[in-house]
């Protein structure tokens, strides 16, 4: 099955009238958003580059008017974009110029935290912080730890499949979700995954997370909660070449060494932030490294020791131990406010996200420096380095002519590269509509076609999320005709390796 059993919207139009009628009773008229000025705010999500305002936004207050929704949305051919706290970053969340926008921040509610099992059972809207900040008092907090953690939805995170600077050791939204529950777009309540550490059948609650909305609307939650750990330290390395920097990073793995979270920042990145936080970083270093370690305070005292060890080994300038939780905390502020501390240097900025093998890591950044002087951009790399995934900040000014444009194709140029060297063009953030041309081609046609028929199996309709993740054969030859030589896909004209 392919994308063209995926029926759309009809061509007339929607009846909006008739599908608001049909709530009556069910979803209260406050909850129901139809005026320009208070629909304007949902007409992107943290990708500001693309907008699209929508026609209904809808703000249930529990699961009864979720599925109402959803029913509604079946019963008139409606398409419906679910949206979080709207922190995505690549327009996953962007609305359909004729479908629902249906915000589930109301759904905010923190039902549980077993401490027997050790898991909090949440709803969509809660923040990601306000798990670990229920959790501190029994010594317990939830490990995947987006920038956008004082904000982002764990709804939002199940969609995107997040992680953050600590998913090295304790991995990404898929390994700390046990359960979910999730309304179907008939209206069906399914539950995928179990309290168990195992669920009997096929994986479906994998194939859901990271699905950007496109397979159902999750209602309740199950995440893993693990114990806070008694000590936590970070180094911060200086290192005079990028090179330097990534030769640590593999070096740091190879040693047997699985830091809690292994980040590098870039000289571009550290000037940015720096004066945003003040937190004592290294001006004059081509690179930093910021590497944590946690556990008890001798597991701490051996670790810290043998990745001192590594890093003057890789050719280390510089070597700073946090000497308090408060400069624990203050070394990472840095690095979890990159991305505000671009608007004090930048009117835009575009954030990528690719993953790559950490052996190319020093040859990509060297590349992506080549790509500045090729597109006219300046670019700021921060990322989660001990897996690979990169964060290049491309700085442009909307308001000038082409720039947009160019943050474009450089962004684009960026995650062809990440194929091209075998990596992957999304970590954590998805696809959306930002990376939907990319699918082209890291994917084969088959595997797209196997695509469209999971998503066909959860909604046959075709009406939740469309025209984000997945391209269409026609989006896929349009583009393959800018990169086509001899029967092939061909990338740009990029450095290989």
């Amino acid at each position: 099955m392919n994308e063209s059993s995926l029926s759309s919207a009809p061509d007339t139009g929607p009846d909006f009238a008739g599908f608001i009628a049909r709530l009556a009773g069910t979803v209260p008229a406050h909850c129901i958003l139809t005026k320009v000025e208070d629909t304007r705010p949902y007409e992107c999500d943290g990708l500001s580059l693309y907008r699209a305002l929508p026609p209904v936004v809808i703000l249930p207050e529990n699961e009864e008017q979720v599925v109402a929704v959803l029913q509604g949305c079946k019963a008139f051919n409606i398409p419906i974009v679910a949206r979080g706290a709207g922190t995505g970053l690549s327009g996953g969340a962007m609305p359909h110029t004729q479908g629902i926008l249906l915000g589930l921040a109301k759904l905010n509610r923190i039902k549980k935290i077993d401490l027997a099992t050790a898991t909090a059972i949440v709803e969509p809207g809660v923040r990601n912080l306000a798990i670990s900040e229920a959790a501190s008092a029994y010594g317990l907090y939830y490990a995947p730890d987006p920038s956008s953690q004082i904000a982002c939805s764990i709804g939002g995170n199940i969609a995107e499949n997040s992680g953050g600077v600590h998913c090295l050791k304790y991995g990404l939204t898929v390994h700390n979700v046990l359960r979910i529950r999730v309304v179907t777009i008939d209206g069906d309540i399914i539950e995928l995954g179990s309290h168990a550490p195992d669920s009997p059948g096929a994986d479906l609650l994998a194939a859901f997370i990271g699905s950007e909305g496109m397979l159902g609307i999750v209602t309740e939650v199950t995440v893993k909660l693990i114990p806070s750990p008694s000590c936590a330290r970070v180094i911060m390395a200086s290192f005079d070449s990028v090179e330097a920097a990534s030769l640590a990073v593999t070096n740091i793995i190879a040693g047997g060494i699985i830091p809690a979270g292994l980040e590098m920042m870039d000289k571009r990145a550290v000037h940015m932030v720096e004066p945003f936080v003040n937190a004592g970083y290294d001006l004059d270093a081509a690179a930093i490294l910021l590497c944590e370690s946690d556990g008890t305070e001798e597991e701490v005292d051996d670790e810290v020791a043998r990745m001192e060890a590594v890093f003057q080994h890789a050719g280390a300038t510089k070597l700073q131990v946090s000497r308090s939780e408060d400069e624990r905390l203050l070394f990472w502020a840095g690095r979890k406010n990159a991305f505000p501390a671009a608007g004090r240097v930048s009117p835009d900025y575009y954030c990528m996200d690719g993953t790559i093998p950490r052996r190319h890591l020093g040859r990509v950044l060297g590349a992506i420096e080549q790509m500045e002087d090729e597109f006219g951009l300046r670019c700021a790399n921060v990322f989660h380095a001990g897996d690979g995934n990169l964060h290049p900040l491309i700085l442009f000014d909307s308001n000038k002519v082409n720039e947009v444009e160019c943050a474009e194709k450089f962004g684009a140029a960026i995650l062809e590269l990440c194929v091209q060297v075998g990596g992957t063009i999304t970590g954590e953030h998805g696809v959306g509509i930002e990376k939907i041309n990319q699918m082209c081609v890291q994917f084969t046609r088959e595997e797209l076609d196997f695509f469209y028929a999971l998503k066909s199996a959860f909604d046959p309709y075709g009406l939740l999320n469309p025209e984000k993740l997945i391209p269409t054969l026609a989006r896929c030859a349009e583009y393959g005709k800018m990169h086509v030589h001899g029967g092939e896909i061909r990338f740009p004209d990029l450095p290989r390796f």
